[in-house]
């Protein structure tokens, strides 16, 4: 793949260990082009006047919250896919970051080197989400029964959004299911289309909203 091929992307993180730590299973990642690494928001501000198509955030920086950073750009329509990488789990940080248009949430208790396999979900179309924070999504707006609603999905379509939930990506999907890989990702559109949605987390709230989807074990 030529460089002018790949994927641009920013790192905003204020921690220089950490920050160090991504760049570098970021460079590892033959999709993606490092364009530039922000220490803080007046820096953040800067890199994303480039329009990267990936922004890696915390949102806990020294001069300016990360969530208005997303929701700034989100809103001007730039087309930037911003995934959160914090700390925070929490119903105040994480909801308002996804309201705000982030396309993912994951935690920094993550092993970094699988940040590469996250982005490559974002970029086929998926929403990179830890699955701690999933559950919570979850937890919180179960609020109905699914046999007070109308069910647009199928019963498969629910199966494969029940385990996208949990954090299973497509691989893993298929394999448990038993189905192709491109019928997984046959039935992830079906599922975006149904509910009208872009993305992963969007899909999980949708769903849950519609009391669609429940925590079992698998």
């Amino acid at each position: 793949m030529k460089q002018s091929e790949k994927h641009t992307m920013i790192i905003i993180e204020d921690d220089a260990h950490t920050r160090s730590h991504l760049e570098r299973s970021v460079c590892a990642n033959t999709d993606l082009n490092l364009t530039g690494s922000a220490s803080s928001y007046a820096e953040a501000i800067e890199l994303l006047q480039a329009e990267p198509d990936i922004a890696l955030i915390d949102l806990d920086l020294p001069d300016g919250n990360g969530i208005d950073l997303i929701r700034h750009f989100f809103k001007a329509e730039r087309g930037i896919d911003f995934v959160v990488m914090t700390v925070f789990d929490d119903d105040k940080h994480v909801i308002p970051a996804l309201e705000a248009g982030a396309s993912g949430y994951l935690l920094k208790d993550m092993p970094f080197d699988e940040l590469g396999s996250m982005i490559s979900l974002l970029l086929s179309g998926g929403s990179p989400i830890s699955p701690i924070i999933a559950r919570k999504l979850l937890k919180r707006f179960h609020t109905q029964p699914a046999s007070e609603v109308q069910n647009p999905l199928t019963k498969r379509e629910q199966e494969v959004l029940q385990l996208m939930s949990k954090g299973f990506n497509y691989n893993e999907t298929a394999s448990h299911l038993r189905l192709s890989y491109h019928t997984v990702i046959s039935h992830v559109r079906k599922i975006y289309d149904k509910l009208a949605v872009h993305s992963r987390s969007e899909a999980i709230y949708e769903a849950a909203q519609l009391g669609l989807l429940h925590i079992k074990k698998f």
